[in-house]
């Protein structure tokens, strides 16, 4: 009972049916998994691409925000050095009236602006008043010093206030007296949470989790971020974050990187000049790929879906559309008598398909017999119809062939080429003296002569009896190298040759034509040629062409 139910597996297991259903399966599985490999690999690239331009774009935007606040804030502090009285140095009432007046036309910087000594102790005046900033020594600050010495406006480091806590950053700008060294020195201080500052930093986000990051290289800080607790912490040491690193050594541009908190981030760096900072534009690759991850799933349940259906339409439908192949096998064998042509099929296995493709080996022995056959017939005729069968040269209506091809050609290109029209002299002698046989060797002799002197773009053909024609090809100077060539092959045919036994020799008689100086037409060129060689064997044997 055992080996029966073997058997009966067997049988089944080699089945037409069996091995369908299967392959089918297997097809549609393989299907599956190049579909999720190479179009999650797809998408990811191009989501990748597309996210990195988005966020390269928004980071760009912001960093060239922040940097013309900052650029309007230095101009605002130049402008007013520029405009203010020196003699109100000596009037602090005055000059707060005037800083007053500044800070109301413009208010730009939200903590105000003072005008400190050049010992940074104190203020001479402030507007608005903040207590306890008149007793403050700003002399070692960055800024101060910065604007005293370097004599130009200068932008403090990032840093929280003594007096208020919160975080802010000073610009500075020197007042020169008459002699241009400096007398004061204009200060204006704006909290980094102030509306219409860096609020494009802290109060957006992109998509649901990413955000941005400000971040002064030169102090390695995060000036602002979208999350408050790190605002003005500290950057991640080198080695923890590689593209940070990069950053800070001044590369601007997109990347995927780890951050410290161990998440991969898709990251756009754009810089923000004026302060010598860039704006990080950061999102998560779980929330930038998920279109990439729901493309996988759905390509998944599609292909589950696709391979429970096929299965069982596989199962259901292979026996009906199998039953016709026995009986095609046995067709097949009266269509190689008379026959309706089949695609070929290997035989691998002794089934309904190993019956159908023994038929097919039998009808295609008898299709390549014949195909065989006819094409080694046609070859022959062919050849026998284009060549001459002494020489092995074109003859006469293959080498007229070549001379329409030719001057298509040279229609097309624009180049010229020649017509040498060939007669032998002295040849009826030997043909009467020793006979038709010694004169087709001579003639063979002179076709292979002929044919050492030429290249392999040119053509030499036997018109008939002793007369050739040569084709040279698109040439430079075509009267030149006709002659030449000319030259040449009544050197190559005149030198002795040995014809059964005896040494013989023949000249050439040659007539030029040249496209299409002497014709537009294959008749019309061999008319000229062949009175060109008429001309020739009428004159002293010199060269000639008729014009």
């Amino acid at each position: 009972m055992v080996t029966g139910i073997a058997q009966k597996l067997s049988r089944h297991g080699s089945s037409i049916a069996f091995r369908v259903v299967a392959v089918g399966m297997a097809l549609v599985i393989f299907g599956a998994v190049v579909r999720i490999v190479f179009l999650s690999s797809f998408f990811k690239d191009k989501v990748e691409d597309l996210s990195a331009g988005h966020q390269m774009s928004i980071a760009t935007y912001v960093a060239h925000d922040i940097d013309e606040k900052f650029k309007a804030r230095l101009d605002l502090l130049q402008r007013s050095v520029a405009a203010m009285p020196r003699r109100l140095l000596s009037d602090p009432a005055g000059l707060t009236a005037w800083l007053a007046e500044r800070q109301d036309a413009s208010a730009l910087f939200s903590k105000g602006m003072a005008v400190l000594p050049l010992d940074g102790k104190g203020v001479i005046a402030e507007y608005p008043p903040v207590p306890g900033r008149s007793g403050v020594d700003n002399s070692a600050k960055d800024w101060f010093l910065a604007a005293r010495d370097g004599r130009a406006p200068a932008i403090g480091r990032p840093a929280r206030s003594v007096l208020s806590g919160e975080p802010v950053i000073i610009m500075a700008a020197p007042v020169p007296g008459p002699d241009g060294a400096p007398v004061a020195i204009l200060a204006g201080g704006t909290a980094l949470m102030a509306p219409g500052f860096l609020n494009l930093v802290q109060e957006n986000r992109i998509g649901r989790t990413g955000g941005f990051l400000l971040v002064s290289p030169r102090d390695k800080l995060f000036v602002a971020a979208n999350k408050p607790d790190m605002v003005l912490s500290s950057t991640p040491p080198t080695g923890v974050n590689l593209l940070h690193d990069r950053a800070m050594a001044g590369y601007r541009g997109t990347g995927i990187t780890v951050n410290a908190a161990g998440e991969e981030e898709l990251s756009a760096i754009a810089s923000v000049p004026t302060p010598g900072w860039f704006i990080v534009a950061r999102l998560p690759t779980a929330e930038a790929f998920q279109s990439v991850e729901d493309v996988r799933h759905l390509v998944a349940a599609v292909s589950a879906i696709t391979l429970v259906v096929m299965t069982v339409l596989v199962t259901l439908i292979i026996r009906f559309i199998l039953r016709p192949l026995s009986e095609a096998a046995r067709r097949m064998h009266m269509m190689a008598d008379g026959a309706i042509p089949l695609a070929p099929l290997p035989i691998r296995r002794r089934d309904e398909v190993g019956d159908l493709a023994l038929g097919f080996n039998y009808l295609l022995g008898k299709l390549r017999e014949q195909e065989a056959a006819l094409r080694e017939s046609e070859a022959r005729m062919a050849h026998i119809a284009h060549h001459d069968a002494l020489t092995g040269l074109p003859n006469r209506a293959m080498f007229q062939e070549l001379l329409r091809q030719a001057i298509a050609r040279a229609d097309r290109n624009g180049r010229p080429f020649a017509l040498l029209y060939i007669d032998l002299n002295g040849f009826k002698p030997i043909n009467d003296t020793l006979g038709h046989g010694a004169g087709d060797e001579v003639l063979r002799q002179v076709a292979r002569r002929l044919i050492g002197v030429l290249r392999s773009a040119d053509t030499v053909a036997r018109i008939g009896g002793d007369e050739f024609a040569i084709l040279l090809m698109e040439q430079e100077d075509a009267r030149a190298a006709s002659e030449l060539v000319a030259r040449k092959c009544g050197d190559a045919v005149s030198a002795p040759m040995e014809v059964e036994g005896t040494c013989v020799t023949v000249g050439l008689s040659v007539g030029i034509a040249l496209y299409p100086e002497d014709g537009l037409t294959a008749r019309d060129l061999l008319i000229h040629a062949d009175q060109a060689m008429y001309a020739v064997k009428r004159s002293t044997g010199a060269l000639a062409r008729v014009t």
